[in-house]
């Protein structure tokens, strides 16, 4: 039989079949995806072939190919990855300025990992009521930024239900991952647009300022208008993985446009003569933030830096 991942538990996965039976599986053997060194080598998303048995739960015997996926290093101190969801339309970061920060470096690194991979992300900058006016001119001035490179914004409360109207043609008909840090309101967000998914929710820890995991896998929720939208546990860090430090730039919407004018091609675009980004950069074509990104990516050898929460 064939069908969807639609919920990762670590051990076992829901799949939902093409004829619309829900069955737990679990994997036969020991596979791995070719050429991908992956804890998870099953994520929701997937489509896969299962083996029904006679005790009711089945064996997913293969995984089709993925069109795309959202990928990171994984939380152990080991070199392999990630695979937070696959074959998704679009991706939801969801942002907050304060009650927790979320940082551009963290934008940008999952920005970053979106392009490497092709899928279109949304901005969800939420917690709107509860923000002082200096906090709102600094959001405006991210939304400012974002939009300017090219990101649609979207600025909620998940608390008050302000602009949530704005998200649901969004999500109607597509496959839809929220991420984002632990504490920046997904779940909340979650239960607005569908009321029956009563996901738990959690307050932000007053002594660090930051959220406490209240997601512990990833599910596919299904959406009246046709569609899912993919919940999954908050993260601190996003390390990338797998991006060579060439391909680098061309993650990077603003800077690759700026890098076609440098004078050698293998431009690295830290101190090169005749280098059009660092040009761009003089001129507050490209902001600071975005080119300490990028040089964090760049030089980004050190395995205990993703862990750092950005």
């Amino acid at each position: 039989m064939k069908g969807l991942v639609i919920k990762n538990t670590g051990s076992w996965y829901t799949v939902k079949t093409d004829d619309d039976k829900t069955i737990e599986s679990k994997i036969k053997g020991n596979f791995r995806l070719k050429g991908i060194r992956s804890t998870n080598p099953v994520a929701v998303g997937d489509r896969v072939d299962i083996i029904e048995n006679q005790e009711g739960t089945a064996f997913i015997t293969a995984i089709d190919d993925r069109r795309n996926y959202i990928i990171r290093k994984s939380q152990n101190l080991s070199k392999q990855s990630h695979i937070i969801a696959a074959n998704v339309d679009q991706a939801f970061l969801i942002v907050t300025v304060n009650y927790p920060h979320t940082s551009t470096t963290f934008i940008d690194r999952f920005l970053a990992s979106a392009e490497a991979y092709r899928v279109p992300v949304v901005l969800v900058f939420n917690k709107n009521d509860v923000y002082s006016d200096e906090e709102l001119r600094y959001q405006e001035m991210m939304c400012t930024l974002y939009t300017q490179i090219g990101y649609k914004c979207v600025t909620v409360s998940a608390a008050t239900g302000d602009g949530i109207e704005k998200l649901r043609p969004m999500l109607n008909g597509k496959i839809t991952l929220l991420s984002g840090n632990s504490g920046v309101g997904k779940s909340t967000l979650i239960n607005l647009i569908i009321p029956d998914a009563n996901l738990r929710t959690s307050e932000i820890s007053d002594a660090h300022n930051t959220g406490m995991h209240t997601t512990t896998f990833s599910e596919m929720l299904p959406l009246e208008g046709g569609g899912y939208v993919i919940d999954t546990p908050g993260i601190k860090g996003f390390g990338t993985f797998d991006i060579e430090p060439e391909e680098v730039c061309s993650y990077f919407k603003e800077i690759f446009e700026f890098s076609k004018g440098c004078k050698f091609s293998n431009c690295t675009h830290t101190h090169e003569p005749g280098c059009a980004v660092l040009k761009a950069l003089e001129d507050h074509y490209i902001s600071e933030s975005r080119y300490q990104s990028y040089l964090s990516m760049l030089h980004d050898k050190d395995e205990c830096k993703y862990r750092e929460a950005y």
